[in-house]
């Protein structure tokens, strides 16, 4: 159903799979997609000469298909593939950083694969509409509540619907909507959390729920941190930002993670059913008073143990699923 539904890919047309074996997820993703695209080009990215791997990037036309089975994320010097075959609009299904994902998940990072047409694109589109006509929102979290008193930026898709947009692909698995506080200093309250992106770009899920207090924007204090929370906050805090601000508000759709099914790659568990927000001033979708596009090192993803979202009072996330 991925390749047809969301790439519209069928196996007359032209297709690359370029694939390592350096984990129990690449061996199984690769196998799977060279089974269902029986004549594509396949390549061993760890067998095979960079320049090889670039003359057949270049025997490629747009609209055909490149497959990226990644244990790590392959580089071939300075030719970064995913941006590079975008530029000739040749569609893109990358699987980056394989090899962090445990034994025991697996099991989840599959099921997540598995395009779900209704969960994904049709709440997608209902919740992005009500998040573009919100004019407040709030997220409790287990007798906390964090305040987006003033509205949102218009929300931004990621669910394989690539139709509107200038290129088809990206890093699977999908399943998010995504924005910000239409003013930065007006969100304010308290959030519980019960995991983290650490240092290592895995997910940290801590023994108890962290409570952070957010005033004007910025995390100003911590509840029941931990050692390794705490190293994230200092980063931001004591190095060239000075404050921990808060940006995205990432709303998960992804029904193949939850809070107990859990992968280890940030990149992918971001997409899980629920809510998450971004510490730090990165966050290149939105240009706001005093930052930059680019602006900002740091972006790191923490998730809220949500019990309830409301969109002007009314409630769109409960019993850890959307009801829209």
């Amino acid at each position: 159903m991925l390749l047809d539904e969301v790439f519209v890919h069928n196996d007359t047309q032209n297709a690359t799979i370029v694939y390592d074996e350096n984990s129990t997820l690449s061996k199984i993703l690769s196998k799977a997609y060279r089974h269902n695209l029986p004549n594509a080009v396949t390549i061993d990215f760890n067998a095979t000469e960079p320049q090889k791997i670039r003359e057949q990037f270049d025997t490629l036309e747009a609209s055909d298909l490149v497959i990226l089975i990644q244990s790590t994320n392959f580089r071939l010097d300075a030719f970064r593939i995913r941006v590079e075959l975008f530029k000739r609009k040749i569609k893109v299904l990358e699987h980056p950083h394989l090899e962090r994902m445990k034994e025991e998940e697996v099991s989840h990072y599959i099921d997540a694969i598995e395009y779900d047409m209704h969960s994904v694109r049709e709440v997608g589109k209902a919740l992005k509409e009500k998040i573009d006509n919100a004019q407040s929102g709030t997220i409790y979290s287990e007798g906390e509540a964090l305040h987006f008193p003033v509205g949102f930026e218009p929300a931004k898709l990621n669910i394989g619907d690539y139709e509107p947009m200038p290129n088809v692909g990206g890093q699977f698995p999908i399943g998010e909507v995504f924005t910000e506080s239409k003013e930065l200093t007006a969100l304010h309250g308290r959030a519980k959390i019960f995991a983290f992106a650490d240092t290592t770009y895995r997910v940290n899920k801590p023994a108890k729920a962290i409570t952070i207090i957010i005033e004007e924007g910025r995390v100003v204090a911590c509840e029941n941190s931990t050692p390794a929370f705490d190293e994230m906050i200092a980063l931001i805090r004591e190095g060239e930002e000075g404050e921990v601000w808060v940006r995205e508000l990432g709303f998960g759709l992804n029904r193949g993670f939850t809070k107990n099914k859990i992968v280890s790659d940030i990149g992918s568990y971001e997409r899980m059913c629920g809510v998450h927000l971004s510490l730090g001033r990165k966050h290149g979708m939105y240009a706001k008073p005093g930052f930059k596009r680019g602006d900002g090192r740091f972006h790191i993803d923490i998730f809220i143990d949500t019990t309830t979202v409301t969109l002007d009072n009314q409630v769109v996330f409960e019993n850890e699923a959307w009801v829209i």
